[in-house]
């Protein structure tokens, strides 16, 4: 089965695949031929997963899911949170974004965050929603060169290092995408 991810992230692509393995082909907008820049509008992770991908399934009528993930800091009472792609400017750097972080967190003891992924299903005239959750602190210098967004300051609890500092492979043993991952493929299974 092949089913269109609705993102222009190509990280997120090949972080979901390595996830779902060869259950399912996932192709993205842009393997799919679709130019297409989707707002995030809303104030929560699931409106915005559900933007995302009932607007491609309106555009083309396929089978699709999207998702929305956000870090959510204990001591910023939740931010970057929905905003966190957007957390220091609309020109979205991953750069500035942690710099950001970073100042926010400077001389403060609690350091805990988590990584929530909601992912929307648009399957046969229906939407299902699907979370994952990883728990984590912050560190206060970037390590690692791997992965995108906040995982060089993203430590998950079970590990000493980043996400930045893992393999794809790595990170999925403890990653809020692949528990969402999980559970999208185990309902398409039941499905087919």
């Amino acid at each position: 089965m092949t089913l269109l991810f609705a993102t222009t992230n190509q990280h997120k692509v090949d972080e979901i695949q390595a996830a779902i393995g060869k259950a399912l082909h996932v192709i993205s907008l842009k393997q799919a031929g679709i130019d297409i820049d989707i707002p995030e509008p809303y104030d929560t992770l699931e409106a915005n997963a559900t933007e995302k991908s009932k607007t491609i399934l309106e555009s083309t009528g396929m089978n699709c899911f999207a998702e929305d993930t956000g870090l959510e800091v204990e001591a910023l009472h939740g931010e970057p949170g929905v905003k966190s792609a957007r957390y220091a400017g609309e020109e979205r750097s991953f750069d500035k974004n942690i710099d950001k972080l970073l100042a926010a967190l400077l001389d403060q003891p609690n350091r805990k965050a988590q990584f929530r992924t909601v992912i929307s299903l648009q399957f046969d005239g229906q939407e299902y929603l699907f979370e994952g959750i990883c728990t984590g602190a912050i560190i206060t210098e970037r390590r690692g060169s791997s992965g995108f967004g906040y995982d060089p300051v993203f430590i998950p609890y079970g590990s000493i290092r980043t996400f930045a500092e893992m393999s794809i492979e790595e990170k999925n043993q403890f990653s809020h995408r692949k528990k969402a991952v999980d559970q999208l493929v185990h309902f398409l299974q039941r499905q087919v």
